[in-house]
């Protein structure tokens, strides 16, 4: 669903739920792989601007092995957004995969974990290859960071937006 843009995705949602205290973020990775680092960085970004509900940073990431107990964690009432980092091919690397439905975290290294989210935002932070895991690895840290950024300001616009609209219109 890469047609919509990060912006318009993360508008849609929060014209679904206005209330960001409802909104929840799974952000899935590793602080030692620079291309699985994505979902944590974006996680810390989000935190150190005054969101809550936020599982998964740099200084604790959500890794393959805890998402389960992340996916347990989170309240029910809440809309989850899971973020994660994935590969593609090499035209659509730095784009986003955007889906209104969960997404299977470590599918491309062969993992098996539960679906995450209500919606979810893979970044495509490298082309997939024979050797996926190195892929990650050897991934630019500031392509990384430009998209962990970019996803940041869509979701602040969003909601942000979101409460302006609902003042003019209140």
């Amino acid at each position: 669903m890469i047609s919509l843009t990060l912006e318009h995705f993360v508008r849609q949602i929060a014209l679904e739920q206005p209330d960001r205290s409802r909104i929840a973020f799974i952000c899935i990775g590793s602080d030692r792989s620079t291309g699985d680092s994505y979902g944590p960085i974006v996680g810390t970004l989000l935190q150190k601007r005054g969101w809550g509900n936020i599982i998964g940073t740099l200084q604790q990431p959500c890794d393959a092995y805890k998402v389960e107990e992340a996916v347990g964690a989170v309240d029910p009432t809440c809309t989850v957004i899971a973020i994660d980092a994935c590969l593609g091919n090499p035209k659509t690397v730095g784009q986003y995969v955007l889906t209104k439905g969960s997404l299977l975290p470590g599918a491309a290294i062969g993992r098996r974990l539960p679906p995450v989210g209500h919606y979810s935002i893979a970044g495509i932070v490298n082309m997939n290859g024979p050797k996926a895991y190195a892929m990650l690895q050897t991934t630019s840290l500031y392509q990384v960071i430009c998209m962990a950024e970019h996803t940041v300001e869509a979701i602040d616009a969003a909601w942000t937006n979101e409460a302006k609209d609902q003042s003019l219109n209140g």
